[in-house]
């Protein structure tokens, strides 16, 4: 019979606190197929003098077959798995909206109308996303307005507008998911949306420049490019459409 593979684990465990990539890197070695001896740092004393001994400055600590791997990270990369980099490019966070979006406009068509697939779903998409990403800008209007800046040319020549944005682009949003106040969701969604395209493709196509989206908020590490260009098309488009629609 194969011998179980061994690794010892040092990590914090307090009462008031226990570190949640000790938790990560127990799951990750037992994963792997490691009998993990656990021994847990009760004090910060105890942690201190821990990584005085051996030289390291963060918890948890792996080790295999007497060999200091690391910590959680550290453990990934040993193991062949990818390491998130903080400082590295995604679109992950504005694909999720649209995703989210998605999902709840197709569940209200469904509860609506006893189908996902209509028409109102398609506006319902548009008008959740407006509100979901207006509601990561509120989260921090002060660094949102500062990351819009970089790119948005009304921002730049009116700079309340980039605190005036979020509020807007979530009264159009909201106003376009209830079907009411058309007169003032759809201009106001085509204004936001065309200066924001307009901005976009400047800054982007014309400048050549390497910015980051404020799409999501001013903590994001979404570029500023294509994905940013459609959700600005997006909400014109929508109120074009609502425009036409009424008039019909």
């Amino acid at each position: 019979m194969r011998p179980a593979k061994k690794a010892v684990l040092y990590r914090m465990v307090m009462p008031e606190h226990v570190c949640p990539y000790g938790l990560k890197a127990r799951r990750l070695l037992k994963a792997k197929g490691y009998d993990v001896e656990d021994r847990w740092l009760r004090t910060r004393a105890e942690t201190d003098a821990f990584k005085t001994k051996h030289d390291v400055a963060t918890t948890p600590q792996a080790f295999i077959e007497g060999q200091r791997i690391g910590g959680y990270d550290d453990l990934r990369r040993r193991f062949g798995l990818k390491v998130r980099d903080p400082k590295a490019l995604t679109y992950t966070p504005v694909l999720a909206v649209f995703a989210v979006a998605a999902l709840m406009a197709l569940a209200a068509s469904q509860a609506a109308f006893a189908t996902p697939l209509t028409v109102q779903a398609a506006e319902w998409f548009v008008a959740f996303s407006m509100s979901l990403l207006a509601m990561l800008k509120l989260r921090d209007v002060e660094t949102f307005s500062t990351m819009f800046l970089n790119y948005d040319i009304l921002a730049r020549r009116w700079v309340p507008y980039g605190y005036v944005y979020p509020f807007a682009e979530l009264a159009a949003g909201v106003l376009m998911a209830a079907g009411v106040l058309t007169w003032l969701s759809a201009p106001l969604g085509l204004a936001i949306g065309g200066i924001g395209a307009v901005s976009v493709f400047k800054a982007v196509y014309i400048d050549k420049r390497e910015l980051k989206c404020a799409c999501v908020g001013g903590d994001s590490n979404v570029p500023l490019g294509f994905v940013s260009l459609t959700e600005n098309l997006m909400m014109a488009a929508m109120a074009v459409w609502m425009l036409l629609a009424r008039h019909a």
